[in-house]
């Protein structure tokens, strides 16, 4: 009779158990579910230096990559089951499907859930929305327990069981009863069938080949029992569908492992299980509690709060209580939130919701020796993490990291004069990649352009990036290299073709920059959008910006940069015979032009504000962008206060449609608002026009100035008030108390009506 000991694949009481069974039989074999070819990382798991959580990930040789995550912990039953065999020279196999066929139905099932998405197929059964809600056996289980919760019921009843037996048994009738009722939907019930067929093929030939049954001992998911005891059923093995695929160990994180295990059976607070995994090392069944307890009021005290030891001691003793109350021995999570709320946090659970989060789900971050079982992409990523001296930034924690691109004098050697701007190529490569280890923060200085800050967090989606971006490269130099090489030939946008030279000189990958310049050479005599060439243009100004404190020669960057700057100037006017769906657009890039313009001292100024002019002053343009552009003459002192009362009283008479008008002003306010705000002239001409008004053409206009407006915030109003309460002859403070209060329902309700009306009709 073969030994089945069925577990939960997160379980310190399985993990504990299971080794106390293995010293009790002495088996010859020990046969662990966990995928068959994931065998030769069985050296590499059971070194020293390896520390757990880790993860064994398999993803495909092709695109669309897929990957499957195997995580192990401390106190997952298959790492101690394979650390026992190691340390007792017994040896061990796996016997689950292949990491190639579980490939291969993840992406059936991926597949589809995309064409369910995506509508291409018939179903003639009623309505979602009418469906009735059928519970899954979890919820069932949280319905008919006191706990209210499947986790709950799960910790009190088998994680604190108090000796072999009882876990064993429970276990196994526990995977059972899961079995017998659980409803399962077609691609699930297929690849149960499929791997069970499999495990029970690899047990028979186990046994074909000499294993004694009763010497034998099979780890197992304790839902799979009752599959695998008709081991010795003859059966004719089935086709498995398969993907050509590679796996590598991984770190992993106990963040990580709370929120997307990958098993029905993960737990949601492994740092919490830890410590009852510690607690039966030590013997001692409250150590869980009393640690848990202990370690909240620290983290409480860390955070700024209050706790002192005797809430800890009543906290224990409030959790054994409750334990008691719920009809059990021992202090579940439940039960020790709960006192964790009300004696150290006194009822309020904001109190000790950080400290909370660190006790149960931690931040630790599992450990593998140098060179195990990594891609040579992994290799050179962890190689320059220690060459750029950012290994203490691989943590769960977010840390910010400020680089200063300038050559540092003072240093001894070119490596480390240089060790910042280094830093930089290095992430902006992991940033084209899609690798989320740093995220870039726009500097808060302006024109500090030797300034550059990143929010630096290490998570295993990051390892998992790395692993997929193998595909393209086996340096991450060379898989950047060929991302940006694949975004210039799957363009046609000119400013796509940009942002990929501007990543290239980001990255500073110089090949990958030609490469990208020639591609933007050869579009750039195409017909373009003025909106294409304005972003174009933006990207080429901040690449010659950034040339010199880069180390980049920028030369053949610059006839290129005023070639499209000349192009844009010329059709910027024409670009403004627009509705005002695309005026927004249109809007961002004459702002991006105008920096141009004023970063760049090579292009030719009088070009932009000639096209400045006829914008401004054309009637048959878009007025809101016309406005826009008398703003930038304003800002840029290229118009008179006196120019600037010919062209209001122009725009906002009474013979201007009065949305025309209110458009024109809005634009006008889209730039430099404390400048129109000193201009007293302004608000006499406003004020002037919406005095000459009727009621219907104010009700229009109303629409437009409220949109103006919208944004303002209370101080620009302030300063607003006092120039009107000055040409009203008032009290500025009076007025501005006016202008900020809050309308009434009735009112509200009327102004917002006003917007839904089509004034054209």
């Amino acid at each position: 009779m073969i030994n089945f000991f069925g577990i939960r694949h997160l379980s310190p009481a399985g993990a504990f158990y299971l080794r106390d069974f293995l010293i009790k039989t002495r088996p010859e074999l020990v046969i662990i579910e966990a995928p068959v070819d994931f065998e030769d990382t069985a050296d590499d798991i059971v070194r020293p230096e390896t520390k757990p959580p880790f993860a064994v990930l398999a993803y495909t040789k092709s695109v669309p990559v897929r990957t499957i995550l195997y995580p192990f912990s401390e106190y997952s039953p298959e790492y101690q089951a394979i650390l026992w065999c190691h340390e007792n020279n017994v040896p061990f196999r796996f016997m689950d499907l292949p990491s190639e066929t579980f490939l291969a139905l993840t992406d059936e099932k991926i597949r589809k859930a995309e064409q369910d998405e995506s509508g291409d197929y018939t179903d003639d059964t009623e309505d979602v929305e009418q469906i009735e809600h059928k519970p899954d056996i979890y919820e069932r289980i949280a319905e008919k327990s006191a706990d209210g919760s499947h986790e709950t019921f799960w910790e009190r009843t088998l994680e604190q069981c108090a000796d072999f037996s009882a876990y064993h048994e429970g276990a196994n009738l526990f995977g059972a009863k899961i079995r017998e009722f659980s409803e399962t939907d077609e691609l699930d019930a297929k690849e149960t069938k499929l791997r069970e067929i499999h495990m029970r093929s690899v047990i028979r030939n186990a046994v074909k080949n000499g294993a004694a049954p009763e010497k034998t001992v099979v780890v197992t998911g304790a839902y799979h029992v009752e599959g695998l005891k008709k081991w010795e059923t003859d059966e004719e093995p089935p086709t498995l569908p398969k993907l050509t695929a590679l796996h590598t160990l991984m770190p992993y994180s106990y963040y990580m492992l709370s929120t997307r295990s990958g098993y029905g059976a993960g737990n949601k607070a492994p740092a919490y299980y830890e410590l009852i995994w510690e607690g039966l090392s030590k013997g001692d069944r409250m150590y869980a509690a009393n640690a848990y307890l202990s370690k909240i009021a620290e983290k409480a005290r860390e955070n700024g709060g209050a706790a002192s030891s005797a809430q800890v001691i009543e906290g224990v003793r409030l959790a054994a209580s409750l334990a008691k109350i719920r009809g059990g021995n021992i202090p579940t999570l439940r039960d020790l939130r709960d006192a964790a709320q009300t004696c150290i946090g006194e009822g309020s659970f904001a109190a000790v919701s950080v400290a909370v989060a660190d006790t149960e789900i931690g931040t630790k971050i599992g450990e593998l020796p140098e060179g195990v079982s990594r891609t040579s992409i992994q290799d050179d990523f962890y190689r320059l993490l220690k060459e750029l001296k950012l290994e203490k930034y691989r943590s769960v924690t977010s840390q910010e990291l400020k680089l200063d691109l300038r050559e540092n004098i003072r240093a001894g050697s070119e490596k480390s004069a240089f060790l910042d701007l280094n830093r930089s190529f290095f992430l902006h490569k992991l940033r084209v990649l899609g690798i989320k280890f740093a995220e870039y923060v726009p500097s808060k200085q302006e024109n500090a352009t030797w300034s550059e800050e990143w929010t630096v967090c290490w998570t295993p989606e990051s390892e998992i990036a790395l692993v997929e971006s193998a595909l393209k490269g086996d340096t991450v130099e060379l898989a950047a290299a060929f991302q940006l090489k694949e975004k210039v030939e799957h363009s046609n946008e000119m400013s796509v073709i940009a942002g990929a030279l501007e990543d290239a000189f980001c990255c500073g990958m110089s090949a990958a920059a030609s490469y990208a310049l020639s591609a933007l050479q050869r579009s750039a005599v195409d017909a373009v959008s003025f909106e294409e060439l304005a972003k174009t243009a933006f990207r080429l100004s901040n690449i010659i910006s950034y040339g010199d404190i880069r180390c980049a020669d920028c030369s053949e960057i610059l006839p290129i940069l005023q070639q499209i700057y000349l192009r844009a100037c010329l059709i910027m006017t024409t670009a403004c015979v627009c509705d005002d769906a695309a005026c927004s657009e249109i809007a961002n890039a004459i702002n991006m032009l105008n920096s141009v313009e004023l970063a760049q001292d090579i292009l030719e100024t009088e070009k932009w504000l000639s096209a400045l002019n006829e914008t401004a002053r054309r009637d048959d343009l878009n007025t809101k962008l016309s406005g826009l552009c008398t703003a930038i003459l304003l800002e840029r002192n290229q118009m008179t206060n006196e120019q600037l009362k010919i062209e209001v009283s122009r725009r906002l008479s009474k013979g201007v449609p009065a949305d025309l008008g209110a458009g024109w002003f809005e634009g006008l306010t889209l730039k430099n608002r404390y400048g129109l705000i000193a201009r007293l002239s302004l608000w006499e001409s406003l004020d002037e026009y919406i005095g000459s008004l009727d009621d219907e053409e104010f009700k229009r206009a109303l629409v437009f100035l409220r949109r103006a407006f919208a944004d303002f915030s209370a101080g620009e109003k302030d300063s607003i008030a006092e120039n009107l309460g000055e040409i009203w002859g008032l009290n500025g403070a009076e007025v501005s108390e006016v202008l900020n209060a809050q309308l009434d329902e009735a009112s509200q309700e009327a102004i917002d009506a006003l917007t839904d009306i089509d004034f054209d009709i």
